[in-house]
């Protein structure tokens, strides 16, 4: 195994590695609760995006936001 390690050691080693990695992002997860708001993150993107097309002119150049508003 790697460096001389005995092969149960290694295997301990990454377990023990892997289920502090597990309860590490369980306990990200529950304290800042990242997906929460997700909803609302991806409504805003797709209204920008449907906001970026309206604004393109059919060649493929945008207009600048000062055109936009004459």
């Amino acid at each position: 195994m790697p460096a001389g390690v005995p092969l149960r050691q290694y295997l301990t080693f990454t377990a023990a590695a892997l289920l502090s990695m597990f309860c590490g992002s369980q306990v990200v997860h529950n304290y800042y609760h990242p997906l929460r708001d997700l909803n609302y993150y991806i409504e805003r993107e797709i209204k920008s995006q449907r906001l970026r097309e309206v604004v393109q002119q059919p060649g493929g150049v945008a207009k600048s936001s000062n055109e936009v508003r004459q």
